[in-house]
Order: structure tokens, then C-alpha cells, then sequence
């Protein structure tokens, strides 16, 4: 595939369109490695949610209004039909803030991408390489549209991962559909009137919910082009579109540049830590520190520095553990008075514990604008008058620093054993893995159960 010039640009929708259509299998079979990666963790962060009040309300609202019960609800029992799936699974999936990350826009590329490619291919029985194509594309096309909004679009309020996913879940259902460049082109016209996600619910279950109306309405766009539904050719960066109505005017080289030649699924990255991603150096420096400290009651006080978005998204009060995933103070007090910062220490029985919350009052943020969003500086005074600091640049997990494919693999055994999940996470790791030998990606949800005896991939 050749890059796009400019020139030859007739309209966003359209472009994306073109790119979807004529991508094939043997265009991302190299890029097959990083694709399966971020699914093993959509499964790990789902398992870890499987039975959270969150999603068990969820479901429970869904199953009376369901058709068919033929996409699987990962990490439980029950079924619904596709578009009820897509919403449950993405939500789930979504919860903990652990899923996977695109550092140029914070995007969270797979829960509004999976979910709804796995349900849909569930139901209409669609092979593993399928599915990897169409996740491939609709990674490409959610963060391709971040790409072109960032970093103004979330400044002015907008959950990027919600209102730029539903892009990529009607791009990957278009293509798992086999929808005409029209088709596809039409399908993302669509989404772009159901885009919506506010960054102000961030704290609560309504941050769930458009990240699952992301997946789902995705899907939904992707079923009404099937049908003959239209959208305008310039709906995403016309003069009354998408990015100017929820933005600035979009950048169209940081959206197109390269198109088909450079992959955004390259630049994906997953976290060690259940927490917001630019609070992951914080919890790096605080680890790092507490090795130095012979006595962690000495500490009198704790100072984070950091950029203006650490401090917005961060400097906050903890009343719940949606806060605390999202609190440079609990984030502290995790990583030095317990030496941890897994979905254990920001469960409800942590963030009540009376230490822990009293240690997170030992923690201040200051504003250092010298400092990149997604760095910290970390600076304790102890009781004998001396300060020492630890600034980590480049936390854990990030494309400095990778998560080794066997961290991930943890993460999901740990997602499916915390969650309280029957699933198979041994099972789901091996069909993953093989999921580009797969003829029909049923056979995926149905080797997790504990009730299957055997794989259903094909070699």
C-alpha cells in the first residue's frame, strides 16, 4: 500500500475507508505479535472485572432488551446478543484502568475495539485472522482521529478513549462485515453523530458507560451502513463536523501522514499498574525511594512534582476506589507504605483502610512545567530533615520499558483469580497466541470454559 498524498484527499471518512477495504491479511500478518498482546490484555482486564457490581448491573439492565444470546460475556456464563456483548465486554474491560494505552493520545485502543470485533465474529462465526485485520484497522483509526484532536480535544473535557473508540469499533465491524469502501466510509460518518464521553464522570460507572457505548454504537453504525444508511462525506473535519464541533480543526497530517505505512497498534503499551496512566511514575519513584528507606514511619511528608495534567487528573480527594485510581495521594501511599500498587491496593478494603488514608494527607502536588505529562518527580522528608527524590521520565510499562509478553500473561492469570472468574486463563493465553490458525473465533470463548475438555483451534 502506498502512501496518501494530500492532494488526494477527497475526505476523511473516505480515506479511512479506502485504507480498511483494501487492507488484507497478508498486509498486518507482521503486525499480528503487538495485536495479540493488547487482546491477552483486554482479556486480563476483563477477567478482573468479570463480576464487579459495575458490570453485573450492566448486564442485568441489558439481558431483558437482548436478541439472540449468541456473544459470550467474558469471564461469566451468561450470553447476550452482539451489541449487548460489545457494551458489557468493553465496560468490563474498561473498569479497572488497567487496560492497554496509546501514549499520544491516552486512548485505550482495545476495550471499544475488541469487544465488539469478538462479538460480532462470535456470532456470525468469523475466523481468528478476521478478527485480528479488523482490530489491527480499528486501532488505526481511533488513534489516527486522536491523533488529529490531541491533546485539545480531552483538554476541553472530551474522553478521548469513548468519543475517538466508537471510530475504531465501526471500522473494525465494517471490515468484519465486509462492507464496500461506501459502506465503511459511511459507517464512520455514523458513528461520528453517537460520539460521546465527558472527562468529569471519570470518577464514577458514567465513564464506563460511554466506553461501552463506544463499542457498541460502533457496532451499531457499522449494521446501519450494511443496511443502506448514509452519512456526510465530511463528518468528521467538515466546517460543522466532528472535530470542530467537539475540538479545534483537526490536523489532517498527524491524522493521514503515513497512512498504511505506519502502524499505531506499534505504539501500544500496557500497564503494570491499575491506575491512570501518568500516575505510573509516581508509583515507579515511590517504589524506587522505598528501597532507600530504612523506616517508612519516618517519612514526614511526601511532595509530587509534575506536569498540569498529572495535577488535574490527580490532585484530588479519595472517597471511593474509582478515586483512588486516579489519585497521585493513594498512588503514593500505596507504593511506599505497602510497597505495592496492584488492583488489591485500590480496592475498596484499601482505600478505607484508616493507614492508608491517613498516609495519603503526607502527600502535596506541585505543578514543575518543565516536567512531560506522564513523568514525576517524587520527593520525601524524613524525620531527621533530610530530602530525597527519585524522578523516574520513562515509568514502567511505556515504550521505553516494555511489558515482557509473560508480564502480560500474569496479568491476565491474575485478572481471572482476582476477579473470581471460572474461566480458563491457561486456555485463553494458548488460543490467543494461535488465535491466526483459528477458523472460527467461537472456539476462543468456548476453550475458556471450564466445561470445554479441549481447544477448538484448527491448525
Amino acid at each position: 500500500m502506498r502512501p496518501v498524498p494530500q492532494s488526494e484527499v477527497s475526505s476523511v471518512s473516505r480515506t479511512l475507508a479506502d485504507l480498511v477495504a483494501a487492507t488484507s491479511w497478508a498486509d498486518v500478518a507482521a503486525l499480528q505479535h503487538e495485536a495479540k498482546r493488547s487482546i491477552l490484555n483486554f482479556f486480563a482486564t476483563a477477567l478482573g472485572s468479570a463480576y464487579d457490581p459495575t458490570v453485573t448491573i450492566a448486564l442485568r439492565t441489558l439481558s431483558p432488551f437482548s436478541g439472540s444470546a449468541t456473544s459470550a460475556i467474558i469471564g461469566r456464563t451468561e450470553r447476550l446478543d452482539a451489541m449487548g456483548a460489545a457494551f458489557v465486554n468493553a465496560v468490563s474491560a474498561n473498569l479497572l484502568d488497567f487496560d492497554d494505552t496509546h501514549p499520544e493520545t491516552i486512548i485505550h485502543p482495545a476495550a471499544p475495539v475488541a469487544a465488539p470485533a469478538l462479538a460480532l465474529a462470535e456470532a456470525r462465526k468469523l475466523s481468528g485472522r478476521e478478527v485480528l485485520t479488523a482490530f489491527i484497522l480499528g486501532v488505526e483509526v481511533e488513534c489516527r482521529i486522536g491523533n488529529a484532536v490531541s491533546p485539545h480535544h480531552y483538554a476541553r473535557g472530551w474522553h478521548i478513549t469513548s468519543t475517538c473508540g466508537i471510530f475504531g469499533a465501526a471500522a473494525a465491524c465494517a471490515k468484519l462485515l465486509g462492507l464496500s469502501v461506501d459502506g465503511i466510509a459511511n459507517a464512520i460518518g455514523i458513528a461520528a453523530s453517537q460520539s460521546a464521553g465527558i472527562v468529569e464522570n471519570l470518577p464514577t460507572a458514567a465513564k464506563n458507560v460511554s466506553v461501552g457505548n463506544a463499542a457498541r454504537n460502533g457496532l451499531f453504525a457499522a449494521l446501519l451502513a450494511q443496511q443502506g444508511y448514509e452519512a456526510a462525506p465530511r463528518a468528521i473535519e467538515g466546517p460543522l463536523g466532528w472535530a470542530r464541533v467537539m475540538g479545534d480543526e483537526p490536523d489532517l497530517e498527524r491524522l493521514l501522514g503515513g497512512l498504511g505505512q505506519t502502524w499505531q497498534i506499534s505504539m501500544n503499551t500496557y500497564k503494570p499498574y491499575p491506575a491512570g496512566i501518568v500516575f505510573h511514575a509516581v508509583i515507579d519513584a515511590c517504589l524506587a525511594l522505598r528501597s532507600r528507606i530504612e523506616r517508612i514511619d519516618q517519612i514526614e511528608a511526601v511532595t509530587v512534582h509534575g506536569s498540569a495534567l498529572l495535577l488535574a487528573r490527580g490532585d484530588r480527594p479519595v472517597r471511593n476506589e474509582r478515586d483512588a485510581r486516579v489519585s497521585i495521594h493513594h498512588c503514593v501511599a500505596c507504593a511506599l507504605l505497602i510497597g505495592a500498587a496492584g488492583v488489591s491496593e485500590f480496592a475498596r478494603e484499601a482505600v478505607f483502610r484508616p493507614d492508608i488514608a491517613k498516609f495519603r494527607e503526607k502527600a502535596r502536588a506541585e505543578l514543575d512545567s518543565s516536567m512531560p505529562d506522564g513523568a514525576a518527580r517524587v520527593s520525601i522528608r524524613l524525620a531527621s530533615g533530610e530530602t530525597i527524590s527519585e524522578t523516574v521520565m520513562s515509568p514502567r510499562g511505556g515504550l521505553a520499558d516494555p511489558l515482557e509478553d509473560c508480564d502480560i500473561e500474569a496479568k491476565l492469570r491474575d485478572g481471572a483469580r482476582t476477579g473470581g472468574s471460572s474461566w480458563d486463563a491457561e486456555r485463553i493465553i494458548e488460543a490467543v497466541w494461535q488465535l491466526d490458525t483459528c477458523d472460527d473465533i467461537t472456539g476462543l470463548l468456548q476453550s475458556a470454559r471450564n466445561e470445554s475438555l479441549a481447544l477448538s483451534i484448527k491448525q
